[in-house]
């Protein structure tokens, strides 16, 4: 495609999130008493398609939601990020996408998904909307889509000559025809030790499980949170960027936030490491704030 009509095409999952914020994780047959709750319109898709348009990006978002308030909040949060929302279509077949996350006092945090809609986004449809709104310069996908619709869009993507960037979270088993359209993958700690078998305790671990996990893939960026991150690059270099000092106050999204804002600004034609960099910092402050 010559002139793509938008920079970051994020086709993914759209969930209406339940926060509890809460001292500890329950255990089994646990209760524990939580000290407040918010609902916040999320899913891996639709946080990393608005802080892509956060980031400066031109942005459309191709997805399903249910007939339900849920869905109607969560295309409206797509149009107040100035995110294109043409190809979110509803299902009346399903309710939308949802998740419950508690919130450690220290930031960390566990979540349910219910996946809903999201699970009935069909492989001839997302490629016909991918040639529907424009194409983009980035492509953005997740796992929490079926994956014969992660290969449409890929597919279709790869063929404009789009940079497909992918999420493997969460982490699974991938087809060769997925894997041979993606330019970068992107996987915290926990994926990158289900892809490469290996335990992952800290950067020299991450570096070393590079090989098994970007056998067919030409970058690969492993996430570690506090310890920065390791970016094996498409010459076979490996390179790693500290985390920035920061005081944590959610963890909650961080992971998306770095993928929005690198989609973001490989769409510019900065390089993979910039990129990398740039989105860094932007998890950083975005782990930092209160929200």
């Amino acid at each position: 495609m010559s002139s793509p009509a938008f920079d970051v095409i994020v086709c993914g999952s759209l969930h209406l999130d339940i926060m509890v914020y809460s001292p500890s994780l329950p255990r089994p047959d646990e209760t524990v008493a939580g000290t407040r709750w918010a609902q916040q319109c999320g899913g891996k898709g639709g946080n990393q398609a608005v802080m892509a348009a956060r980031s400066g990006a031109r942005v459309a978002m191709i997805g399903r939601v249910g007939p339900d308030d849920f869905g109607a909040r969560l295309v409206q949060n797509l149009v107040d990020a100035e995110v294109d929302s043409r190809a979110v279509l509803v299902d009346e077949t399903v309710g939308s996408g949802m998740s419950a996350a508690i919130v450690r006092d220290d930031g960390d945090y566990g979540a349910v998904i219910v996946s809903g809609a999201n699970l009935r986004l069909e492989p001839q449809a997302v490629a016909g909307q991918w040639k529907a709104v424009g194409g983009a310069k980035v492509l953005v996908l997740q796992n929490e889509i079926p994956e014969p619709a992660n290969l449409a869009a890929a597919s279709a993507a790869h063929a404009d000559g789009a940079f497909v960037i992918m999420n493997a979270a969460p982490a699974r088993v991938m087809a060769k025809e997925l894997l041979d359209r993606i330019d970068c993958l992107v996987v915290n700690r926990i994926e990158a030790e289900m892809l490469s078998g290996d335990p992952i305790r800290n950067p020299t671990d991450a570096a070393s499980a590079l090989s098994k996990i970007g056998a067919r893939i030409r970058n690969v960026i492993v996430t570690l949170g506090g310890e920065g991150l390791i970016l094996k690059s498409a010459d076979g270099t490996t390179s790693a960027l500290s985390a920035k000092p920061v005081k944590v106050v959610s963890s909650h999204g961080a992971g998306d936030c770095f993928v929005g804002a690198l989609a973001a600004k490989v769409a510019t034609g900065t390089s993979l490491g910039e990129s990398a960099e740039f989105a860094n910092a932007a998890a950083a402050k975005h782990v930092a704030e209160q929200r």
